[in-house]
């Protein structure tokens, strides 16, 4: 056998091929497969990757039919089935169970709370003849009828005075200056001259329907301490009273059992819903302490607003 043959056998068949052998025209034949290899370097390249293709039509529309079913299942859920309405029965009990878990607070509380933002501290000064210096001269309490600073308070309290001090809920102090008497029923109208940015008037009731029996309270600052709340009745209407030294004798009063001192005079007599119905005037009692054995006596307010020019109810 010649030697080129020989070479020709033992050449090893190529891996790829850049060119295609044809076979004759009648009869083509597919290229022959590579044969595996056994070398263990020989590195067989890896097959092209794969690409996403996207889903068909026919998936996305029924992914959006489905969507579309479960917005509609929960809409329709709370319309099939609407929450209860309550009923009375189911309001009484909520309002029961508020009652019984809270704590509210009294008729007297409210009714301070009310009124506490209108009453004032009252102090007059005159000039001692045996010091001349200025001296306390007496403590009383007023309230507040006009957010002005008009207040009211009782004659006996500044009567004689050089100067007026008033002092607010909030602290502030000023000084007043009279501005009307009613002697008759131991009344003084006192303008301050400086009042708090957010004072309050009290607000002025009728005595009209006022009865024994109904509750009250009186505010003010007994023996200065204040100030102080106490709680009481009307314990009669259209009373009379004559003052200790017998100068004076007042009629038309309310007849209180709510505690009153000295320091009291001036202050409003309120009821339960914090609006004033008097002036706290005088007290009865038949001994020289000059303290309080359960009467008390008011100015009722339609004459106390009168002495401020402020028309009657």
């Amino acid at each position: 056998m010649a030697p080129s043959t020989q070479v020709e056998r033992m050449r090893r068949s190529a891996l790829y091929s850049s060119a295609s052998k044809t076979a004759p025209a009648s009869r083509p034949s597919a290229p022959a497969p590579a044969p595996a290899s056994s070398d263990p370097l020989r590195v067989t390249p890896a097959a092209a990757p794969r690409r996403w293709s996207a889903p068909a039509p026919r998936y996305l529309w029924a992914a959006i039919g489905l969507l579309a079913l479960a917005l509609l299942a929960s809409l329709w859920l709370p319309l099939r089935h609407p929450a209860r309405a309550p009923t009375q029965k189911d309001i009484d009990a909520a309002v029961l169970h508020t009652l019984a878990n809270t704590t509210l607070p009294s008729p007297a509380a409210k009714a301070y709370e009310a009124i506490r933002p209108s009453v004032v501290r009252v102090v007059s000064y005159a000039t001692d003849p045996k010091t001349r210096k200025e001296t306390e001269r007496g403590v009383g309490t007023g309230v507040v009828i006009v957010d002005k600073g008009v207040i009211l308070t009782n004659l006996h309290v500044v009567a004689g005075a050089e100067r007026i001090k008033v002092t607010f809920f909030d602290g502030l102090e000023s000084t007043a200056s009279i501005t009307g008497v009613q002697a008759e029923n131991d009344l003084a109208v006192l303008q301050a001259h400086k009042i708090p940015d957010d004072l309050q008037a009290a607000t002025l009731r009728s005595t009209a329907d006022l009865a024994p029996g109904d509750r009250v309270m009186a505010v003010g600052f007994p023996f200065g301490i204040g100030p102080s709340a106490s709680e009481g009745i009307v314990s009669g209407l259209k009373r009379n009273f004559r003052s200790p030294e017998g100068k004076q004798e007042m009629t038309n009063l309310i007849q209180f059992d709510a505690a009153a001192n000295p320091g009291n005079s001036g202050g409003p007599l309120v009821t339960m819903d914090g609006e004033v119905v008097g002036i706290v005037t005088a007290i009865l009692n038949p001994t020289q302490a000059r303290t309080f054995i359960g009467i008390g006596f008011a100015v009722p307010i339609e004459n106390a607003a009168s002495a401020a020019g402020m028309p009657p109810f």
